[in-house]
């Protein structure tokens, strides 16, 4: 008797084994295979998150696996011509969202305040966002414009605001930069 439940117990096993990994064939059977589609969107995502890079790999990668792709083929060649643009919206809607607790300045100028926003960016964003101000004077126009601002949670974008608003500069955003400079 005791022979014949060890065969009994095998075959449980080898039945249970079989079952399991049968089971385990139709779950990843059923996991949803990467589409053109879902690479195209996620080449959208990338695109509206402000990562050209990433965008243009997900539409080569849609491109793969349907040359056809009218939609990825259209927005592969918008990425390569707008590229740096998005890329640099994409730095503005980073560095736009850190938000900043307390910015007091008094009678400061446009350097001095550039240099105290740009410490309080890096330490509220725990230094994944490092801004590297410019401001471009050729005149001297700005030296003698002073500051002063009290204010307290305030996204960056809003305190930038404030400084071109008190100092009559516009702001640019390039490649490695954020430039301030005479309207």
């Amino acid at each position: 008797m005791e022979g014949s439940t060890r065969i009994i117990m095998k075959k449980l096993i080898t039945i249970s084994i079989a079952v399991a990994v049968a089971f385990s064939a139709q779950v990843h059977a059923q996991a949803p295979a990467a589409t053109s589609s879902s690479y195209f969107i996620q080449g959208q995502a990338a695109e509206k998150a402000g990562d050209p890079a990433a965008a243009e790999e997900f539409y080569k990668k849609a491109l793969k696996l349907d040359p056809k792709n009218a939609s990825a083929i259209y927005s592969l060649g918008q990425i390569k011509i707008h590229g740096p643009a998005i890329a640099a919206k994409g730095r503005e809607e980073k560095l736009g969202a850190v938000m900043i607790p307390v910015f007091q300045l008094q009678g400061a100028s446009l350097q001095e305040a550039l240099d105290a926003l740009g410490l309080m960016i890096e330490k509220q964003s725990e230094e994944k966002v490092t801004p590297n101000f410019v401001i471009e004077d050729p005149k001297q126009v700005l030296a003698d414009r002073k500051i002063s601002l009290n204010l307290k949670a305030m996204p960056t974008k809003a305190v930038m605001k404030y400084l071109v608003d008190q100092t009559g500069t516009k702001v640019r955003y390039d490649e490695h930069a954020v430039v301030f400079s005479v309207k």
